[in-house]
């Protein structure tokens, strides 16, 4: 993409945020745009997102499933930023109108206690770096109308990232084996979906080592107090007002997320 391309693609963005109304399909503006491109358009909108007070806490890995990844035609996952206002409290109420068009994932989250930085993180070495891990949510939500999404669609809006609820009971690595946590999802009451630790990369833990070797060449430290979430373990769930969702994954408890019934008109 040529300099004004790139920042076109930043401004259809912005807008969907701004005006809160999706946007077309960025491969149809864009359709010789590479995935380093969309990387780029994803960059930019962080630094504006920075300058603007935000905070980068964290990280995401999406596409961490064998199906998603043939869905999208790529052979490896893609990440996403994460920053202090997407953090939302267990229990307490989410507006959905925050969102566009939100569905919800089960993960387990890393909290990391010692610096990560690639090329050359092994798994012992992923392992070493973990303070603890919790349960979690993430809300994912696309500025893209109706998800009609591309791999660059996807990658230029910052892996669909929406929000994060964490659970509040730590788990030390020692405590589970995360490929075989399994885990429920239930929206009002209601299984949804099932799951385990498996499905992502085959371990949550191989999704953290290709984070860190990723961004590593881009001179980015996953850094300690860093939330890094590895991918879901079910397939996604929307969400409406007034919805509740709880994931309990074996061996690491709970985590809720409850969303604020509609507002009366």
């Amino acid at each position: 993409m040529e300099p004004a391309e790139l920042q076109d693609a930043v401004a259809l963005l912005t807008s969907a945020y701004e005006r809160h109304e999706p946007i077309d399909p960025l491969v149809k503006t864009f359709p010789d745009a590479t995935i380093e491109d969309a990387y780029r358009v994803q960059q930019e909108q962080v630094r504006a997102w920075v300058a603007a007070g935000d905070v980068v806490r964290g990280h995401k890995v999406g596409l961490a499933s064998a199906a998603m990844q043939r869905q999208m035609g790529v052979n490896q996952p893609d990440f996403g930023h994460l920053t202090s206002s997407m953090f939302l409290l267990e229990h307490q109420p989410i507006p959905t109108t925050r969102f566009l068009q939100p569905r919800i994932e089960p993960e387990i989250a890393f909290v990391l206690g010692e610096p990560l930085r690639g090329p050359g993180v092994t798994v012992a070495d992923a392992v070493r770096a973990v303070d603890f891990v919790l349960p979690s949510l993430e809300i994912v939500d696309s500025r893209v109308r109706d998800w009609k999404i591309s791999i660059f669609d996807t990658v230029a809006d910052n892996a669909s990232s929406g929000g994060v609820i964490l659970g509040s009971s730590p788990t030390n690595l020692r405590d589970v084996d995360l490929r075989l946590a399994g885990c429920t999802l239930h929206v009002n009451g209601q299984l949804a979906a099932t799951g385990a630790g498996g499905a992502v990369l085959g371990s949550p833990i191989n999704a953290l080592v290709w984070l860190a070797n990723t961004v590593g060449p881009l001179g980015v430290t996953l850094e300690p107090g860093h939330v890094v979430l590895p991918g879901s373990m079910t397939a996604a769930q929307t969400v409406r007002p007034g919805d509740t969702v709880v994931a309990t994954m074996a061996g690491l408890g709970s985590v809720t997320a409850v969303f604020a019934p509609e507002e009366d008109k």
